[in-house]
């Protein structure tokens, strides 16, 4: 018996398809619903009926086929033969066409020469040969433009089967020979209704976002990307995400600390170094502010999961790969201001701090950025609850200049009984060339010492930063009005015990 997709509900790393049909008492106590994929859950199966229908048992069987269970894969082959056949047919036409422009080309050589000998000695009239020669010309260009078009035709149709295998080929990697059934055996006394479901692998999804920042305007779209290789096509029909589980990116610059230390004699060592290792890689919106301006889904919240029911069907095949299903919209403000590090990069960074007002925790996931109507580039949006606050980076704005200048340097030499010293001072300047005021927070910090012989003194700070850290960083919040510049300004000394050498030490 056919019973239709009718929803799939999909996990982060399993599926569960539901299949509806009817049943009359003409089908008898017995119902076989087959071609299912090999790999569901047995143990998942569930049946129900409505109606008079009652369910008395249900069994999950295997079965063999000569030929693929998957429909669409069967399909698949059965086109390719009927194409292969008609490309024998054109090469056989082919074949033929190449021979008689071969026979008609010998033929024509041939007569050329009796030609003239019979016209040297007036056996044959020259209108005859003229004649005879025309319709070889003729005959022979006919054939040549034949073979032409015979060979590109089957030029084309061998792409296209090439392209069919290709098909096949990736159908085949996710397809299975042989399928499951599932037998259900009832009462129905009457027209009734039964339902199934199972869980398959193979099959999951991820969150995505788009993320549009126009002026102290967020809009956060959310969508899902689905992804299944389950062996069957998802036709259109109710599709619903879960967040259930049973069972080259834009970045704020960061400011490391920065040690010295003595320096240490070197050191040989017999076992070679390990390997290092690789790291992981791990669009206007409706009026409206503070969470979600439109629906797009359903969206119920659980104890500890959220699902989401987009609002029209959606079909989705076997082999499908990022599927992509919006989910919601959602609209929030969010306060700009710039971030730079000069000594990292003389560059000052747009930054968006939105604060998620709506009434959902966005998983965390992939985001694309824009910022006006640029792509800024994409990021990793870690886990969003509501309160929580988070920060985008919007690239580089070339209209905030920024200089880091080294304007004293003095280090003194050892004596037998003094210590060896190192000054600097450096001044940042930023200048605001916008049209409008902008805020900087400006990145900056001094060495820290990890040994007792080196000792880092005389700090000198203007203005006082708003920000300090036992780890030598410091911050500075800038208003710097259009046209306007603002400079700060950080020095030290450090001061080494003799016989110590520095290390670490950087300019």
């Amino acid at each position: 018996m056919d019973a239709p997709i009718v929803t799939v509900t999909v996990y982060p790393q399993h599926a569960r398809v539901t299949r509806r049909c009817q049943v009359t008492p003409a089908d008898g106590s017995r119902v076989e619903i087959t071609g299912l994929p090999l790999s569901l859950d047995a143990a998942s199966v569930r049946v129900s009926g409505a109606g008079d229908a009652l369910v008395t048992g249900v069994d999950v069987a295997y079965a063999q086929h000569a030929a693929p269970a998957d429909p669409t894969l069967r399909a698949l082959v059965e086109q390719r033969r009927a194409d292969q056949a008609t490309v024998d047919e054109v090469a056989d036409d082919e074949s033929a066409a190449a021979a008689r422009v071969d026979l008609l080309t010998g033929v024509s050589r041939r007569s050329g020469a009796s030609f003239a000998k019979a016209l040297a000695g007036g056996d044959a009239e020259p209108g005859r040969v003229q004649e005879v020669s025309e319709a070889l010309s003729t005959q022979l260009a006919a054939a040549l433009k034949q073979r032409r078009a015979l060979a590109t035709r089957l030029e084309r149709l061998r792409e296209d089967l090439a392209a069919l295998d290709r098909q096949i080929e990736t159908r085949s990697a996710q397809s299975e020979q042989d399928s499951s059934t599932i037998v259900v055996e009832l009462e129905s006394p009457a027209t009734a209704e039964i339902e199934l479901s199972y869980v398959v692998p193979g099959a999951r999804w991820e969150p995505g976002y788009d993320v549009r920042v126009r002026g102290t305007d967020v809009t956060v779209t959310s969508y899902g990307l689905v992804s299944q290789h389950t062996g069957e096509d998802w036709p259109e029909c109710e599709l619903t995400l879960s967040t259930a589980r049973p069972a080259n990116t834009v970045v704020i610059p960061e400011l490391q600390p920065w040690y010295l230390d003595r320096q240490q004699p070197e050191r040989r060592s017999m076992v070679p170094p390990a390997p290092a290792a690789m790291a992981a890689y791990g669009g206007a919106a409706p009026a409206g502010r503070d969470g979600f301006a439109a629906h797009l889904s359903e969206v119920e919240q659980g104890a500890t999961a959220v699902t989401f029911r987009p609002a029209r069907p959606v079909a989705i095949p076997s082999g499908a790969q990022g599927h992509r299903t919006t989910l919601a919209q959602l609209d929030f403000t969010a306060e700009l201001d710039y971030v730079t590090a000069p000594t990292q990069a003389e560059e000052a960074y747009l930054r968006a701090k939105v604060v998620n007002t709506g009434e959902h925790t966005l998983r965390a996931g992939r985001a694309a950025v824009f910022h006006e109507a640029e792509f800024v580039g994409s990021t990793q949006l870690e886990l969003w609850a509501p309160g929580e606050e988070r920060e985008l980076a919007l690239g580089v704005d070339d209209r905030i200049r920024v200089e880091r200048e080294l304007v004293k340097r003095s280090a003194s030499k050892a004596t037998f009984s003094a210590q060896r010293r190192r000054e600097a001072d450096y001044q940042t300047t930023v200048t605001n060339h916008s049209p409008r005021e902008a805020v900087v927070a400006v990145l900056d910090q001094a060495p820290v010492s990890r040994d007792d012989a080196i000792t880092v003194r005389d700090l000198r700070l203007s203005p006082e930063p708003v920000e300090r850290t036992e780890l030598g960083q410091f911050t500075w919040r800038l208003t710097i009005a259009p046209g306007a510049s603002a400079t700060v300004s950080l020095g030290y000394r450090v001061d080494v015990a003799k016989g110590v050498e520095l290390s670490g030490w950087r300019e």
